[in-house]
Order: structure tokens, then sequence, then C-alpha cells
């Protein structure tokens, strides 16, 4: 993962959860009188009187802070790329949130100190690597523990372009003093699901974008080949039971077709599954979508802490374990190769000669002379492969650690990562398959319809293919316009768009 590709989706905002109102801030002082008088009562805790992991049955060091400060330096060990900074920033507000739940022991007063280092503008590079997700991501919040204390790495974001600086420098020039941790505190911070399920909400937003843009591509598509729309009718989904993703996918659909053709007059039939079934799979990806997007609301809503400090008692237990975020992100990894898949097979139709109307082979201007999009199928169909090679459950490959303590572990991090690379994969596939639809509207000699203005832009950053051209950057920059118009017409939290139809659909 590239450090400093921003996950777009995920827009950050100054979060509600940075400033806690009076009754989260009586929630924890609740929660942290409880564990002040369990503590005074010598009664055995986790992390506090106790040591960390399969230590548990060990005294802690009974100098808090030192305590503490082996709880971040020992868990400072994460290797490879950074995480985003969008993932970053998230990851950190959900953590801060969740220990306003009222169940993490955390005297709102420090919660505010290590709040007000956020707020100030603070970010830390987390190494991606090192989490099982088990004891929560321990591995890449103490890396964020530990810039805070004015160690390792964090981000200057000052001048646009985002630059890795030492952390104490960043914490000067911010003017914020390095924090201490104790050994509750530091403990709350780390021991929560927070990059996991960071990671997995940034697919989701994503996933959302990558359906609307495979609808409209294949809307499109069929409205330049004239195809049978009966495929994309209401009557179809209510047949089917009703499914409220296919309703929706061909609602897209249709808002791109200008003229819709039945049977009578369109040019076959038929057309292959690509077009004819798109409703089907965009649609089922979309009721897959809304499914997790409560399951994923709940754990943002939730507190992954252990142990679990309310003010009924302390509960040692495992909400740190993220198995949610891990079985959502094995499922958007199948979801995301659905998408892709779909995207290089309309390809294919748009470059055969048996399936485009006609045109030219690879859409090549002289073929023979000339190649045409060759190498562009040659590498969506390379990028659809490596999808369907990262596409194994990481949930189904953990690895027992830590003494056996986390005999299961749940891989979320791992799994949600390597979504994240197939979500940016079936985006230049995606990319791929917007290159040769323009393509063929110039080979076809059609012009954007009203209410359709962004294919405009797509024509004119891919002008008519006459000779051979390098075709990458016109990917990535058709990818980029599609990414930016799906963001600009969602709305939160639900399949809201602004779908001014192209045809006679209001």
């Amino acid at each position: 993962m590239v450090a400093h590709e921003m996950n777009e989706s995920v827009s950050h905002q100054r979060s509600v959860y940075y400033r806690p109102d009076d009754t989260a801030r009586e929630r924890m002082k609740r929660s942290f009188e409880v564990l002040s008088a369990e503590i005074d009562a010598q009664a055995p805790i986790y992390g506090v009187s106790r040591g960390f992991g399969p230590l548990a049955e060990f005294d802690a060091d009974p100098d808090a802070g030192r305590h503490g400060l082996g709880l971040i330096d020992h868990l400072s060990a994460g290797q490879g790329e950074d995480l985003d900074i969008e993932t970053t920033r998230l990851m950190l507000e959900l953590r801060l949130s969740g220990m306003t739940r009222g169940y993490s022991g955390i005297d709102p007063e420090r919660w505010e100190e290590i709040a007000e280092v956020l707020r100030a503008g603070f970010l830390p590079v987390v190494p991606a690597t090192g989490s099982v997700s088990a004891s929560g991501d321990l591995i890449p919040l103490a890396h964020a523990a530990s810039a805070m204390s004015g160690n390792g790495l964090a981000w200057d974001l000052d001048g646009g372009t985002p630059v890795r600086v030492p952390a104490d420098r960043r914490l000067r020039q911010l003017g914020l003093e390095p924090l201490t941790w104790r050994s509750r505190d530091g403990l709350a911070f780390v021991n929560g699901t927070s990059a996991s399920l960071a990671a997995a909400l940034g697919n989701q937003a994503r996933l959302r974008e990558q359906c609307w843009i495979a609808a409209t591509l294949t809307g499109v598509i069929a409205d330049l080949l004239r195809v049978n729309a009966e495929a994309y009718h209401d009557e179809v989904g209510v047949a089917r039971g009703g499914s409220p993703g296919h309703a929706v996918a061909a609602r897209w659909i249709r808002a791109q077709i200008a003229q819709p053709r039945e049977a009578r007059s369109a040019r076959r039939l038929q057309e292959p599954y690509s077009l004819r079934c798109a409703p089907q799979i965009i649609g089922t990806v979309l009721d897959f979508h809304d499914a997790f997007a409560a399951l994923l609301a709940r754990e943002r809503a939730g507190c992954s802490d252990n142990p679990v400090i309310s003010e009924h008692g302390i509960y040692h237990a495992g909400n740190f374990y993220a198995i949610t975020a891990g079985l959502v992100s094995d499922q958007h990894a199948t979801l995301v190769h659905q998408l892709a898949f779909l995207a290089e097979r309309q390809l294919a139709v748009v470059l055969h000669p048996a399936s485009n109307g006609g045109l030219p082979p690879l859409l090549a201007g002289r073929p023979g002379a000339t190649s045409g999009l060759a190498g562009v199928q040659i590498a969506a169909t390379a990028l659809l492969a490596e999808i369907r090679q990262l596409s194994a459950p990481a949930t189904t490959t953990p690895v027992p650690t830590n003494l056996d303590n986390q005999d299961v572990v749940p891989m979320a991090l791992m799994g949600a990562l390597r979504a994240a690379r197939q979500v940016r994969h079936a985006d230049l596939v995606l990319g791929s398959l917007a290159l040769g639809v323009a393509q063929l509207a110039h080979a076809g000699g059609q012009r954007p319809v009203a209410g359709r203005p962004w294919f405009a832009e797509l024509l004119d950053a891919t002008p008519l293919l006459v000779a051979d051209r390098p075709l990458a950057a016109e990917v990535r920059a058709l990818s980029a316009i599609l990414r930016r118009e799906a963001r600009g017409r969602f709305r939160d939290g639900d399949h809201a768009l602004d779908d001014r139809a192209v045809g006679s659909e209001p």
C-alpha cells in the first residue's frame, strides 16, 4: 500500500468523538471509579495488577508508568509498508470513540490529554504488518502510542504532500508535549480492533462506489451496442424475489440508456451473461454490502477493550477479538472479485468483433498495423488474476501465537488490507473497461447525450485511438474520473443518488 495514498471515500472530518458530551464523560467517570476501587481492593486485574498476555498470572510492575511503557515498547515491533493516512486517522478516531463508551476504565481528563494530541493535527506513521487482530490490533496501535510519546515517526501534512518526520520533532512543531502511558490507559489504547475495523470500513465505502461504476458502465455499453434492455426491467427483479440491491443496480443501469430497446428493436434477443446478468451480479453485491453495513456499524458503536470495566464491575473477556471485521473483509474479497470479473468480461465484449457491433478487433485503428487495446486487456486480465489469488479467506489461515494464549486468531487486519489491495486493482480493471467503452463510443462516432456530462470527460481523457500509444496513464485517469463521480453522487448511509436519467426514466 502506498503510504500517502488516501482512502478518499472515508473523508476525514473532526469526529464528534473528539468532543464527548456530558453523558459520555459521566460513563467514563463511573468506569474509572470502578477500576480505582478495585485497584484499592488489590483485585487481580489484567494489565494493571497483572502482566500482559500469557503473563497475566504474574504480578505487574508496581510502577504503573514503567508497566505502561513496557507495554508500548514491547509491542512496537511492526514491519512493512505504512497504513495509509485515512485508515490511520479513522483507526485513531475509532479507538478514541470506543474509549468513551464507559467500559475502558480511563479517566475522562486523561482521555482529553490523548485526544488533544490528535486534535492538534498529530498523526503517527503506523506500520501495516504485525497484527493478528486477536487481542485487538496491538502492534499498529502500539506504534501510534509510541509516536505520541515522541518515538518513531509521524506525518507532516503541512506542505500538502505527506512527509515522514521524527515524531518528537512533529510534536514540538505542534507545540505538544510527549505523552506518557500508564498501564491502564496504555492498554485501553492498544487493546482494540480499531485498525482492522478502519480498513474494513474504507473497503466498505469503496465497494459501494465500485457497484455504481460497474452498473453505470454496463448501462453505457447497453446503450452504445443497442442491446435488449428487458434484462434491466423492474419486473425481472420482482420476479426474482424483490432483492433491493437488484432494483438499485437495474435502476443505475437504466439511467444510462438513452433509448431502451426491447426484443423487437434490439440488436439480438439475448446478450452474453456479462451484460444480461449484470443486475443480478451487482445487485447481490449491494445486498451483501448492506448486510455488512449493519455489522460494521454495530462494531463501530461498541467497545473492544479487555477487560470490560463497567459501572457494574470488571469482566475479563474477549471483545478485542476482531472476528466481525475479519469475516466481513473475507467477504469483501469475494465481492470485489465479482465486480472485477464482470468488468473484465465486459471489456472482452467491447473488444471482440463478434460482440462489439462489427467494429475492428481490439478497437485497433488499423488492425495488424496497430494493436488497439490489446495491452490494456492483457493488463486487466493480470489484475483480475491477482485479485483472484488474493481471495483466499484470511480468517481460515490463522497461526496460534503468544505461548498459545492466542490459540485462535482472526487475521482481520491482514484480510482487510488484502481486500484494500483488491479494491485498488478493481479500480484499474474498471478504468480499463471505461477506456474500452470510451473507445467504443469514439469508433462508433457516438457522442454523449444530455444527462451524462461525466462521459464527455471520459472521451476527452482518451481521444480516438488511431495510432498505438501508451495507455496506462489514461486507464488511471478514467478510473479517477469515475471514482470522483461516484463519491460525488453518494449520500451517507444508503443508496440515494442523484439519478438524473439519460433516457426516459425520471
